[in-house]
């Protein structure tokens, strides 16, 4: 094979020489424009795994980087308190940039691979005319994607923040984290060894605060006199060192297609990865590893070059989304670094290390025991897990923080709960969850989104709910709590299982109502009729009847459903919400009515006994809400005595584009807990106990909601103290009744 390789990274040189080692008759040729000494930067990690496939590809050139390797177990993060949190057995390795290159290179040379230092690559579809494979490692900016845009359909996401690349001859002696405190706002550095003579630092801060400290007007050496000055304590009186330094802003790529059946990106031409999981070097590397793999699978398999890139692309993208969306958590929680400033200093240093949610509460348990011992006695006591630790709203206090979260079970007749919703409630309650809530129960026939929606709108209900309460509360140690909602233009609908959003056929339906008339599903949905006043006023009745005979069934807990493009929902967004009088309009109008069914209900609802909303944080959707409205939405509900924000994502409007992923609306719920000062209930994609040990920890949420995982396994509470071998308090103890009260007070375990 001729193949050209475009770019002299440790991606394209890496790949070179695997290549040429797997099949020394291939003519390979490196076009870089650079020279061979330069190099960006100073410092690259490894991780052990990266380590070990460079060991099984090629142990020469394993061994030749491997004796030069920095190695260091510990993280130090500096807090602006001046406190120092250290923790362990985090093991990484990392060399310097420059002496990467000279061996990728010598190794390239030593194998007969061309290298053309100083030289422009021709364009890659010159290049494919005369070579079989043409390998696009020409980085961040490169130019063989953007000439082919429209097969490649690159994605980038230029972020908020500002960075600047430098080096120090200070070895430190553990990867640096420091968060300062400026009169500009929060700055943040980020440093690591990679070799006896230096180490690399990046200072990173956002936009905003780079420019009110006047970073943007600085040359290169102005810069570095600069961060010198701001991080003199930690730098020892070292000095800093740029090479080409700028401050730049990081730019996530992602590609559609990472190939056109001749031409194929790698690393950071395909993908990006935030530098503070040190992962850019990594992704290159373990790309070129994965792509000659397939090379020569295909070969001795006889698929064409077509094909191998194809499997080529099939195993990496997943890997590489799985470590894109943990980077993209880690920029985001440094985005938004200032909102976590007043937590405690033990819980912003372990904040700051479960950020991108790779490394969590049990992974560090096991790294470092004696750390999380200590922050387990900071949350409540040394050995139990933060799930297992009782919570207090009001006068309900939860036995412990895991919520089974409202699922609608499209099971009921006529609205009312049954032997099904008695089963369904009452086995996750003894599963030992320290709350359990309804699925959305409907204040009125025409609320329902489904005829299998339950209601409590009858005496008849009212006594099905309070037979469920009072199993709940005869049987085990959990609280139940009741959520009430109308579905507005989301009903009359058919059962999820024959078409989930499809409407009712016309003799079945009822009409549906909403702040607009516009349909969820245009064409398909029925369209709303727009409420008056008057008819506002009659559904806010029936919110309040429905609150009060949730009260005479015992019930615990009352939220208020406004997520998910159910009537209330649809009167915060703007995207549902078009009207002119004075519940449309800014985000503070469209809040008009919502809070006056929340104070109406609150007006009737037990003083003791807390109330909750749920509210969909973002839209996921262009000119919808977002984390800035839902602050806002959630600080007016808190002013107006919600004692928790039960904080989910979307289902508003049906042309949403969700970002998918494991715990991926937590961070909704993190940004309203740490700015609006609210307790909050985090839900969507959890499904471990180590994320919601750690979700708890790091001060995210103070409750966390399951669903999925509770279908699969009532006792899924139970199995979690049992895989913690937790027997303490928290589940499965005997309850205690206070005189005249329906509501369970925690016991001791016998």
């Amino acid at each position: 094979m001729r193949i050209a390789v475009i770019g002299g990274g440790p991606g394209g040189l890496y790949f070179a020489s695997l290549v040429k080692q797997q099949d020394p008759a291939h003519e390979v040729t490196v076009w870089e424009r650079n020279a061979p000494g330069d190099t960006f930067g100073f410092g690259v990690v490894l991780s052990d795994e990266t380590l070990g496939g460079i060991e099984d590809a090629d142990p020469a050139l394993y061994a030749d980087l491997a004796s030069g390797f920095a190695r260091w177990d510990d993280i130090d993060v500096h807090l602006p308190s001046g406190q120092v949190v250290t923790s362990g057995g985090h093991g990484f390795a990392a060399t310097s940039r420059r002496r990467l290159l000279d061996v990728l290179q010598q190794r390239c040379r030593d194998l007969g691979v061309d290298l053309r230092f100083r030289t422009e690559a021709p364009p890659a579809a010159d290049l494919a005319r005369s070579h079989d494979l043409v390998v696009a490692a020409d980085g961040v900016r490169s130019r063989t994607r953007t000439a082919a845009e429209e097969v490649f359909r690159p994605r980038l996401d230029a972020r908020h923040c500002r960075y600047i690349w430098l080096g120090t001859d200070l070895v430190f002696d553990a990867f640096q984290f420091q968060v300062l405190r400026t009169e500009h706002g929060v700055m943040q550095l980020h440093g690591y060894p990679y070799s006896d003579e230096g180490s690399t630092v990046i200072v990173e801060m956002r936009e905003d605060v780079w420019r009110r400290a006047g970073l943007d007007t600085l040359d290169e050496q102005e810069s570095i006199a600069a961060c010198e000055k701001y991080f003199a304590e930690l730098l020892q009186g070292h000095a800093l060192r740029g090479n080409d330094a700028r401050w730049i802003a990081f730019t996530t790529v992602r590609n559609a297609v990472w190939h056109d059946g001749n031409t194929v990106l790698l690393g950071d031409a395909a993908h990006t990865a935030h530098f503070s999981i040190g992962s850019g070097t990594k992704l290159a590397m373990e790309d070129a590893l994965a792509l000659a793999a397939s090379l020569r699978d295909g070969a001795r398999d006889g698929r064409s070059v077509q094909e191998a890139l194809a499997a080529y692309e099939a195993e990496r993208r997943p890997v590489v989304a799985s470590t894109q969306r943990a980077a993209q958590a880690s920029l985001e929680w440094f985005e938004n670094l200032e909102q976590y400033l007043d937590q405690p200093d033990w819980q912003l240093g372990f904040n700051l290390l479960t950020r991108s949610r790779r490394i969590t509460y049990d992974n560090l348990r096991l790294r470092d025991p004696g750390y999380v011992a200590s922050l387990e006695a900071e949350f409540a006591e040394a050995g139990t897990p933060p799930m297992f630790t009782p919570f207090r709203l009001r006068g309900l206090t939860l036995r412990n923080r895991v919520v089974v979260s409202p699922m609608d079970m499209y099971s009921a007749q006529d609205g009312l709960p049954g032997d099904f919703h008695l089963v369904h409630l009452g086995s996750r309650a003894l599963g030992g969850a320290g709350l359990v809530m309804t699925e959305m129960v409907c204040v009125a026939p025409d609320a329902r989104i489904t005829l299998g929606c339950t209601g409590l709108w009858n005496d008849e209900q009212q006594a099905g709910w309070a037979r469920i309460v009072d199993f709940v509360h005869g049987r085990s140690g959990a609280a139940i709590g009741l959520q009430l909602g109308h579905a507005g233009r989301k009903g009359a609908t058919r059962l999820m299982w024959e078409g989930m959003d499809d409407p009712l056929e016309p003799e079945k339906a009822w009409p549906v109502v909403g702040p607009s008339a516009l349909p969820y599903r245009t064409g398909v949905s029925q369209v709303p009729a727009e409420l008056t006043h008057d008819q506002l006023d009659e559904i806010l009745g029936r919110f309040v009847d429905s609150a009060r005979r949730g009260a005479q069934a015992g019930f615990d807990l009352l939220e208020l459903h406004c997520a998910h493009g159910y009537l209330l929902s649809s009167f915060l967004s703007p995207l549902t919400n078009r009207r002119s009088d004075e519940f449309g309009g800014s985000v503070e109008a469209r809040l008009r009515w919502p809070l006056r069914v929340f104070d109406a209900m609150r007006a009737v609802w037990p003083e003791d006994r807390p109330m909750t909303v749920r509210i969909s944080a973002t839209d996921w959707a262009a000119g919808g809400n977002d984390v800035t409205e839902a602050v806002t939405i959630a600080r007016a509900f808190a002013e107006h005595g919600a004692d928790a924000m039960d904080v989910s994502t979307g289902q508003v409007v049906s042309e949403e584009r969700p970002a998918y992923g494991r715990s991926y609306q937590t961070p909704f719920a993190d940004a309203i807990r740490n700015q609006v000062g609210v307790p909050v209930l985090a839900v969507g994609a959890v499904s471990s106990w180590d994320d919601v040990n750690s979700l708890l920890l790091a001060g995210r949420a103070d409750l966390v909601a399951l669903g999925r995982p509770h279908l699969y396994d009532p006792a899924w509470t139970l199995h979690a103290a049992a895989e913690q071998e937790w027997t303490g308090a928290g589940v499965d103890w005997p309850i205690q009744y206070a005189a005249g009260s329906r509501r369970p007070q925690t016991g001791r375990r016998l």
